[in-house]
């Protein structure tokens, strides 16, 4: 019998560390599928520079972030942890958002939808790459057949794929990016912890989002009604801050090959809200299409990874994301 247990219990365990990462991993893809919808209502009309949205955001994030650390008297990161916080604030905090803010002058969110649907495939292979998880083929299978549903059930509602325009360039860029800060932000999350991990980011590129925020001012002083301002106050404080503490902290318990697949429903979503809320054509077939999306997105995350996959290190790293250690002081 206690040969039974002992072969029972690590599984529980596993499956209840799955379903916490899923948790924390849909709670950030909730938040983030107001990004599109939020920027598209900021820029549409011209009142904020695509720069100044880009710029601004990261600003008003990185106050946040550096009061958090400083109230909370957080170890700095060393070595090379600097470097890959780099590459996390490239994807995360300059290039997703620049690219998407001059993206949606000119499409409309709903149309970045289609592109972004391929971002939780994207994830998945930088995860892969970076992070050395070797999921089994069911899940590329289930990943690959989700992130289909998720492009057509988007194509729905853009009138499908009549040829790239500019804006699907800077769209696919920033999907690039994202997967990049994704991954690597989820891996750091194990080492700093989540919220400390997108908080140094934030930081170390202030210097520059402050420079580009006074050159688009410089340009151009920024306009807004209420609702416009309240918009962009929800891009600088959940979209780049707030959001990040439970999808980074998802993507650090893992698998995050597996979890990174919870974003298959943000088009879903994304596409409600700029229904809503810029008041954007939404059809009953698209309803039904993205049932299926959420559909296909269950089954993939409920693919469980092969058993070579979850070995000591991984676990580990899943038990210190709850209780992180900080690196010492250099």
């Amino acid at each position: 019998m206690r040969h039974k247990s002992s072969a029972i219990v690590p599984s529980r365990l596993a499956l209840s560390s799955l379903e916490h990462g899923l948790r924390w991993g849909l709670l950030g893809v909730v938040a983030f599928s107001f990004t599109l919808p939020m920027t598209r209502f900021v820029v549409e009309k011209g009142a904020m520079t695509p720069l100044f949205v880009g710029a601004g955001r990261a600003v008003v994030a990185g106050l946040l972030a550096a009061i958090a650390l400083l109230l909370t008297r957080q170890v700095r990161p060393r070595g090379s942890q600097w470097i890959r916080l780099t590459a996390v604030a490239g994807g995360v905090v300059i290039g997703f958002p620049f690219l998407t803010s001059y993206a949606l002058t000119t499409v409309p969110a709903s149309h970045g939808a289609v592109v972004v649907a391929i971002l939780p495939a994207a994830t998945a292979v930088a995860a892969v790459l970076r992070g050395r998880e070797r999921p089994p083929a069911a899940f590329w299978i289930t990943a690959g057949i989700g992130t289909a549903a998720a492009l057509v059930f988007a194509s729905l509602q853009t009138g499908g794929f009549a040829g790239l325009e500019g804006a699907d360039v800077l769209l696919f860029g920033a999907v690039i990016a994202a997967a990049v800060g994704y991954a690597e932000g989820g891996l750091l999350s194990r080492e700093l912890g989540a919220w400390q991990t997108i908080s140094w980011a934030l930081v170390l590129s202030t210097p520059f989002t402050v420079a580009l925020t006074g050159l688009s001012m410089a340009d151009r002083m920024p306009t807004g009604t209420l609702p416009e301002w309240g918009a962009f106050a929800y891009l600088g404080i959940v979209s780049m801050f707030l959001g990040f503490f439970a999808w980074y902290r998802g993507l650090a318990i893992g698998p995050m090959a597996q979890v990174s697949q919870i974003q298959l429903t943000q088009p879903v979503m994304t596409i409600c809200w700029a229904a809503l809320i810029l008041h954007e054509h939404l059809t009953w077939p698209v309803v039904g299409g993205g049932l299926v999306v959420i559909l296909c997105a269950a089954t993939a995350v409920r693919t469980r990874a092969a058993t070579t996959s979850r070995s000591r290190p991984e676990e580990s790293s899943r038990r210190d994301v709850e209780n992180p250690s900080p690196a010492p002081s250099p």
